[in-house]
């Protein structure tokens, strides 16, 4: 080989060992997760907690990659944990599911140990991690709403919307802050007589803008 001939070979070697370097050093590198959704909340005020048990949600990992920078979904390569599992517990998978023996928040993770540091140093344990919330909603942690039954010649029950109240006799139930929709029906030979103190009514139906306890009075004819 005559000596122009071998420094090309020898360019060319170069050549391919910096784009071999240039390939190494921006490999595609994990900086950040995002767990989808970032709070979820289960049961109600009026609900107890036990009735919540497996109640559910799919939570999913979005990885951030630099070099090319791209988002994939990684919900099957992460570690998933939960800080407070007798409230909330969470598959391998990512499903997030309710006990029901606690209420309360819960912070979950989704964690990835990588070989790089987030300054793309080599490392035998950088961490990256991302979290969500879990809300259980506590048992008559919400105002209460009181139905009186006047007293008179008729009869009937009361319901309502979200549930919690069923009931022919005064009753009362906790409910989060809202609105509660009360439904009045008479029994029998009875007829429904009126509301008093709902925020509005629209025949049987009584609406209350419940932010804290209240009594509504209904009447049967």
């Amino acid at each position: 080989m005559n000596c122009k001939g071998f420094r090309f070979v020898l360019v060319f070697a170069i050549v391919l060992w910096v784009v071999g370097l240039t390939s190494c050093a921006h490999e595609q590198q994990l900086t950040s997760i995002t767990v989808q959704p970032k709070t979820e909340t289960f049961g109600a005020a009026n609900i107890p907690v036990s009735a919540d048990t497996g109640l559910n949600v799919q939570l999913r990992a979005l990885g951030t990659f630099i070099h090319p920078p791209v988002t994939k979904d990684i919900t099957d390569q992460v570690t998933w944990n939960s800080n407070t599992p007798d409230m909330v517990t969470v598959t391998p998978a990512g499903l997030l599911v309710v006990t029901g023996v606690a209420c309360g928040s819960a912070l979950v993770s989704a964690t990835v140990t990588t070989n790089k540091s987030s300054g793309n140093l080599d490392s035998s344990g950088a961490i990256v991690t991302g979290n969500m919330t879990a809300n259980v909603v506590c048992f008559g942690s919400g105002p209460t709403l009181t139905v009186n039954f006047s007293p008179g010649p008729g009869s009937g029950t009361v319901t309502s919307s979200p549930s919690g109240l069923s009931c022919a006799t005064t009753c009362s139930a906790h409910f989060a802050s809202g609105t509660v929709i009360l439904t009045a029906t008479p029994n029998g030979s009875s007829t429904f007589g009126g509301w008093s103190g709902c925020d509005s009514t629209s025949g049987q139906a009584c609406t209350v803008n419940l932010t804290s306890d209240r009594t509504v009075t209904v009447t049967f004819n």
